[in-house]
């Protein structure tokens, strides 16, 4: 069914003949013949539009809009009207009705009206929902989502949460990485201690070491004094260690000692300091890869991924897209002082169609862009980046009916893998894995179809 119209005209006839037509069309179809009945109708079953004359005995379809549009203003209302009565079409349109048809319609454009207001109907109850959705919160406080994909998240959470074990997790750059391991230390055991955060790629190679350790007095040449390293300063807590797979391997070997150990020596320093903390990684590389290549070593692999939590990209999320846009519009109009409320139905229905490589981060830049740019109450779609309001769905099209779009099976594993590999974020470990290859053969197959250079994993990882 594409939708359920609710007609209303006073002549009875017509509503039938309207209701058959729209039957025929995919439509559920209802009809009343007067605007009373309709707004009683509207409380007792709901509809997705309401279909009405505008001329009608009683309740003329003027005033059904303007009820309609105080108590429903989700609800669009297309009207009927008689060529030659404009003025009557512009003062609908004023009153809230959604659009207008001549009679007698043509049932092909009608048709067209009513499935873009179906559509409209359902966008808005469906940011409706989200808005909720926010205002409720969820089970972990900066972690928003419905989607199946989030509930598997939420629950493995709630189960690691208060464990002791390291835990190491991986998403595309953008996912929330940070966010999910706060949410980690704040339901946790270790919640009263400190959170100490550092990215492993933003820190020079030269002085990640001291920035990890710690240095004493003299170590180097402007080491006037000794200083802790995050190890210590985590002592009590939780230490996040991001970007875990940009780690230079010489340091790899000292982490995973520490770890072992409970213990850490600073630059220079010639006794250990005892530490006792949790361990939480991150990372957005495809670390198996990594070890097979010999970029990352596998003890210390082993020792980080006692749990490992894999968060998924916002285009694996469904209508979580609209849960976070709301949440970020809400932040960001307090933030700009500005009256904005919600989104457009265009808006949710280009948020949600568009694919959101940078994923979370990436729509929240994008709210805040278009809160700073917007002039009304609502988000519109020139409120939105070029590229997003242009997006257009890809897809695999495998074959057709036409004989000439048929395509060679060489060319449909070619675009197979090369979605897939888009779709898991380039991760070959995972991709491998959707595909049922090993990794040798889907470097082969990358390399024989050029979806990469050629890349040889190495036979035997590093130890």
């Amino acid at each position: 069914m594409q939708g359920r119209v609710l007609i209303v005209d006073d002549d009875e006839s017509l509503c039938r003949l309207l209701a058959l037509k729209l039957k025929a069309m995919s439509f559920q179809a209802l009809f009343r013949t007067s605007g009373a009945a309709a707004l009683e109708a509207l409380q007792a079953e709901d509809a997705d539009v309401v279909l009405t004359d505008l001329n009608m005995t009683g309740m003329s379809g003027l005033e059904l809009c303007q009820r309609v549009a105080a108590t429903r203003p989700d609800l669009p209302v297309v009207v009927l009207t008689a060529h030659g009565t404009f003025d009557s079409v512009v003062g609908a349109l004023r009153a809230g009705a959604y659009d207008f048809a001549i009679k007698p319609p043509d049932m092909e454009t009608l048709g067209m009206t009513l499935s873009r207001a179906v559509e409209r109907h359902r966008l808005r109850q469906e940011v409706n929902r989200l808005r909720r959705a926010v205002a409720e919160g969820g089970r972990f406080a900066d972690l928003l989502g419905s989607s199946p994909a989030m509930q598997r998240l939420f629950d493995l959470l709630d189960r690691v949460a208060e464990s002791e074990s390291s835990v190491l997790i991986i998403g595309e750059s953008g996912t929330g990485k940070e966010v999910v391991a706060r949410a980690l230390w704040s339901r946790g055991k270790r919640k009263d201690g400190p959170f100490v955060a550092v990215n492993c790629a933003a820190v020079p190679e030269q002085l990640l070491e001291s920035e990890l350790f710690g240095h004493a007095k003299g170590a180097f040449t402007d080491a006037r004094s000794a200083r802790a390293g995050l190890f210590q300063q985590a002592d009590g807590g939780t230490l996040f260690l991001d970007e875990i797979g940009d780690m230079p391997i010489h340091l790899q070997v000292k982490v995973l000692r520490a770890l072992q150990e409970r213990k850490v020596r600073p630059v220079g320093a010639d006794a250990e300091v005892p530490v006792d903390l949790r361990l939480i990684a991150a990372t957005n590389k495809d670390l198996e890869t990594a070890i097979a290549e010999g970029k990352f070593r596998q003890d210390l692999y082993f020792r980080l991924n006692v749990i490992q939590v894999d968060l998924p990209p916002l285009r694996a999320r469904g209508g979580d897209v609209l849960v976070l846009a709301q949440h970020f519009l809400q932040i960001f109009a307090a933030r700009a002082n500005k009256g904005v409320t919600g989104l457009s139905p265009e808006v949710a229905k280009a948020l949600t169609a568009y694919s959101w490589p940078g994923n979370v981060r990436e729509l929240q830049n994008c709210i805040e862009r278009a809160v700073a740019l917007t002039r009304g109450d609502q988000l519109v779609p020139d409120d939105l980046p070029e590229r997003i309001r242009a997006f257009k769905s890809s897809h695999v099209v495998v074959a057709g009916d036409d004989p000439s779009e048929l395509i060679p099976m060489e060319e449909v594993e070619r675009r197979y893998i090369s979605r897939v590999m888009q779709s898991v974020g380039g991760n070959k470990t995972l991709a491998a894995r959707v595909l049922g290859f090993d990794r040798t053969t889907l470097y082969r197959k990358l390399e024989r179809y050029g979806l990469v250079s050629s890349e040889t994993p190495p036979s035997r990882p590093n130890s």
